[in-house]
């Protein structure tokens, strides 16, 4: 497998697949998720999906989505709502955010499930935040929430909260191109009129777990 990792960052040589897709926040909606890869004629042994982070909460089938990280076409970011199963979880820290925000399932589900996911939780605290796919002679970088510098480099240290949590860069007027790579694929912040366009950024959360459909944008 042609990767690199460097911190935060991982590196994919996206010449190596077919076709290579990012999808937006899943929240749980696995069976919409399926739906979508038998739509674009998805092929596990040739082609790559790539999610922008949020595999969990909101949506009823938390287990299996954060199962597909296990998942040999399967890569993915990490979003805030993973940090936040990883912080109560793995860190046991305070619950109530995450409770508040969606994760009341991991209270509710068997005992054998919550050790897996358990396991699966601390995998995905060791999830690069930041993908960057060269396929093409075009470079793709792929985050939860924003690449925090109007200037990308591979393996360049940004401030971590940023990426995952941060509304900045979408709610600021000031639309602007981010040096260094071709295009720049977001999630995070819901777009319930369809993916949006900002210059290289794109947002492909549409809201899947609010019914305004599921996101998957070719990159290859």
């Amino acid at each position: 497998m042609n990767e690199e990792r460097n911190g935060i960052y991982l590196r994919i040589d996206g010449d190596q697949y077919r076709h290579i897709w990012a999808v937006g926040d899943i929240h749980g909606c696995f069976n919409l998720l399926k739906r979508n890869m038998h739509r674009v004629d998805f092929d596990k042994e040739k082609d790559l999906l790539i999610s922008v982070g949020d595999l969990i909460d909101r949506g009823d089938q938390n287990v299996e989505c954060l199962d597909l990280i296990n998942e040999k076409w399967f890569r993915a970011v990490r979003g805030n709502h993973e940090q936040m199963a990883i912080d109560v979880v793995i860190h046991k820290s305070n619950r109530d955010c995450w409770l508040a925000n969606g994760g009341f399932w991991f209270l509710s589900i068997d005992p054998d499930e919550a050790i897996r996911t358990a396991t699966n939780i601390s995998y995905a605290e060791m999830l690069p935040l930041i993908i960057e796919v060269n396929a093409g002679g075009k470079k793709t970088v792929i985050a939860h929430a924003d690449y925090p510098s109007d200037e990308y480099e591979f393996g360049k240290p940004v401030d971590e909260q940023y990426v995952i949590w941060s509304r900045e860069r979408i709610s600021d007027g000031n639309v602007r191109e981010i040096k260094g790579a071709d295009l720049f694929l977001f999630g995070h912040t819901p777009m319930r009129k369809g993916a949006v366009k900002r210059a290289n950024q794109e947002y492909i959360d549409t809201g899947a777990v609010f019914g305004y459909g599921l996101t998957m944008r070719q990159i290859k």
